[in-house]
């Protein structure tokens, strides 16, 4: 499922991202294309204010970027982009922790993430849970010796 995010939002909810730092919008683009690398998922990032004095970064690797110049607003962009998506708009996630937007995207029947949650799966993708090389054995000795019979495994004393 794809992601439409309100940025600025999300930034707000990002451990080690400040909405006061110059260059917060290309660390939170950095996250996402890493992201979208390890998800497969593609991303719709909205920012409010026009394209930054150094240069828009590119469309990329499942990650597209829209720069809201004034008089709109990345909201206003956000909700116009469900409203071309007409029934399709189903198949999106809409990132965003403001209640408005929120409040179109359900009606508009796309999934709802707070920037928080958002946030909180970022960062479990990116240090996900060490998993044991070999799962335990949760089978009987009777049910091993099946197995072992049925791949043809022989071991010394069978």
């Amino acid at each position: 499922m794809p992601y439409i995010i309100d940025g600025h939002n999300l930034i707000g909810a990002m451990k080690g991202i400040r909405l006061d730092d110059p260059d917060d919008e290309a660390l939170l683009v950095g996250e996402l294309r890493r992201f979208c690398a390890r998800t497969r998922r593609r991303v719709t990032l909205y920012f409010d204010r026009g394209a930054p004095a150094r240069q828009t970064p590119d469309d990329a690797g499942g990650l597209a970027i829209r720069f809201v110049r004034p008089p709109r607003s990345a909201d206003q962009a956000i909700l116009q982009h469900l409203s071309r998506l007409k029934g399709a708009a189903r198949n999106w996630t809409v990132v965003s922790s403001d209640l408005e937007v929120q409040a179109s995207a359900r009606h508009a029947g796309a999934r709802v993430l707070s920037s928080h949650e958002f946030a909180r799966l970022i960062s479990k993708s990116v240090n996900p849970p060490t998993h044991r090389e070999k799962p335990g054995a949760d089978l009987t000795e009777e049910e091993i010796r099946e197995w072992q019979r049925l791949f043809g495994e022989q071991h010394e004393g069978e």
